[in-house]
């Protein structure tokens, strides 16, 4: 970048740091000809992590002068004292001491990295491993390249920037300043490849189906709305996958599955992100209970996979190697809401129950007995529910994708699964009757009309497809942030998305 042009980057915004730093990068060019970001490599042979656990042997006051390390990272702190210089490099998995000795590096690169090496910037290290007297495992520097200034300095204490906003809304500082973000992160990765491994082990193909779709179908979600400028249409980016999968099955692709995201217009909490990472799974020849095995089967590795069946989240410890617990819609809201829907006879008896609940506010007036039945689970039930359990029963007017019970038509072949209280996957026997589908999309219609802009749209084509025969199918899908969050202890779904949505400072 030529010196005029970062000249024009000062601005009224910067802080003095942030000037001063400007004003170094341009002596550092004029007064020594060196460019911190040209174009070069840096052949890391080392890492942090295997340098301790390569040299961990050392005792104090021990060199091994006979093994050159090159290494590299980020400097994070500087401690200079006349003619020796300590400093923190940071990469991405570990920390370590580094020795600038006056003698051992030369006069004249102890005195470029005295006068133009700061914190935050980006350095090369060669040099040879060795313990202090005090017994800290350190790197004597021989020779070091400064490979990137940083300008922007690190947060006052780099080692804990807590401003919950400010962490968000600058991931790249969070992750420089809290090694443990990052480590969360790692893990979510290593969670994610985990689910991938156990599918993979049961014949399952990774497929990709389309974000962007002229319907938003198989959820009951409010989309994002967009206009496709070719094409001249309204479109939507998709609330679930489901739809498309099924379709891959009717087309004989056997198993299959997708990891991606999602999006629906909906609230912000720390639950909640608009966009946020769904897998789902579809089996044919398969019904919900192989889905219910397969999901204790996909949780368990993943724990596995980051080191423990035993997690805690919010203070709440659970022992993942325990069978998950079952329990139906009606049973939970008899446990826990003193509600016994078997003896409700009518739709306004159901309503007049739940007023005397409370729930009078979340009522139109015109529920069904079902509709209130999940009104009631969801006031009184769904927090009860900390251990790993499968919710069983849904009403068949809720589940508009899902088998009926044929020993209850009312009911369903369907499981949401809830750990500490939140939901973190839902199942079906899928619905493979293409005149049962239709009257149900029919009445989910009817729905979206009165107002409902969750209800299920109608989907001709899926209903075609179908018609040309989709095989007895178990599918779920899975919150893999959730998962995520309960598997690490993350308290917010912020907390295990890079980049969650926020809105714009004013």
């Amino acid at each position: 970048m030529p010196d005029e042009i970062l000249q024009d980057n000062f601005n009224s915004e910067d802080n003095e740091v942030v000037r001063q730093r400007k004003e170094k990068l341009l002596r550092l060019r004029s007064e020594e000809g060196y460019d911190p970001y040209i174009n070069e490599t840096w052949d890391r042979q080392d890492t942090l992590a295997s340098i301790r656990e390569r040299f961990d042997y050392l005792e104090a006051e021990q060199v091994a002068e006979d093994v050159t390390i090159k290494t590299a990272g980020r400097i994070m702190t500087i401690r200079r004292q006349g003619k020796a210089a300590f400093a923190d490099l940071a990469d991405e998995t570990s920390r370590m001491q580094l020795y600038f000795q006056f003698n051992a590096v030369g006069e004249k690169n102890y005195e470029f990295f005295k006068k133009w090496v700061d914190t935050g910037d980006w350095v090369g290290i060669i040099g040879n491993p060795c313990r202090t007297k005090r017994g800290e495992l350190t790197i004597l520097v021989k020779d070091y390249k400064l490979l990137s200034k940083a300008i922007r300095p690190l947060p006052e204490k780099w080692h804990g920037l807590t401003d919950t906003e400010l962490r968000y809304r600058k991931r790249y500082m969070d992750l420089i300043a809290n090694p443990e973000v990052r480590e969360v992160f790692r893990k979510r990765s290593k969670i994610i490849s985990s689910f991938r491994e156990t599918l993979e082990s049961h014949g399952t193909l990774e497929v990709e189906t389309p974000i962007l779709s002229v319907l938003a179908g198989g959820a009951n979600a409010r989309p994002f709305k967009t206009f496709h400028n070719a094409l001249g249409l309204d479109m939507f980016m998709r609330i679930a996958v489901e739809l498309y999968l099924k379709r891959l099955v009717v087309g004989m692709m056997g198993r299959v599955y997708e990891i991606g995201r999602n999006f629906r217009n909906e609230g912000i909490d720390t639950m909640h992100n608009p966009e946020f990472t769904m897998m789902e799974v579809y089996w044919p020849y398969a019904n919900y209970v192989d889905m219910m095995n397969l999901a204790e089967e996909l949780i368990r590795n993943a724990a596995k996979a980051i080191g423990t069946l035993e997690i805690e989240w919010n203070g709440i410890k659970l022992d993942l190697s325990k069978p998950f617990k079952k329990i139906t819609m009606r049973e939970a809201v008899k446990e826990y809401a003193g509600v016994d829907f078997d003896t409700i006879t009518s739709d306004e008896q159901a309503r007049q129950i739940a007023r005397d609940k409370g729930l009078g506010a979340e009522m139109t007036g015109h529920e069904s007995k079902f509709a209130v039945l999940n009104l009631m689970f969801e006031a009184f039930c769904e927090e009860k529910l900390i251990e790993p359990t499968f919710m069983l029963g849904h009403p068949t007017e809720i589940s508009p994708l899902s088998k009926r019970d044929p020993e209850n038509p009312d009911y369903t072949h369907r499981f949401e699964l809830f750990m500490f209280g939140k939901e973190v996957a839902n199942a079906f026997s899928e619905l493979n009757d293409p005149l049962d589908q239709r009257e149900r999309f029919e009445d989910q219609a009817r729905k979206k009309a009165e107002g409902d802009d969750e209800a299920h749209v109608f989907d001709e084509d899926f209903i075609n497809a179908i018609e040309a025969g989709l095989p007895p199918t178990g599918g779920m899908g899975i919150g893999m942030d959730r998962i995520v969050m309960f598997l690490t202890g993350a308290r917010s779904i912020r907390d295990v998305i890079l980049f969650p949505a926020m809105k714009p400072k004013a």
